[in-house]
């Protein structure tokens, strides 16, 4: 169980969507935060992939160097 305490302007928009569409604000906040999350554990992933070439010393090289 997750409980979350918004900020009046944000509870007013989820409020309002939510009648407007006639959906839940816990439909919206699931969505929001499933993709949120996506995109954080993507930076994260990257992130740490890159950290770890860096860590290796392995290189990398431009299209010129490849092309060559």
């Amino acid at each position: 169980m997750l409980r979350l305490r918004l900020k009046p302007e944000l509870e007013n928009r989820l409020a309002e969507l939510a009648a407007k569409t006639g959906r839940t604000k816990t439909f919206y906040a699931i969505q929001a935060i499933e993709q949120q999350l996506d995109d954080i554990e993507d930076y994260y992933l990257a992130e740490n992939s890159y950290q770890d070439w860096i860590t290796n010393g392995k290189k990398t090289y431009t299209m010129d160097e490849v092309f060559d």
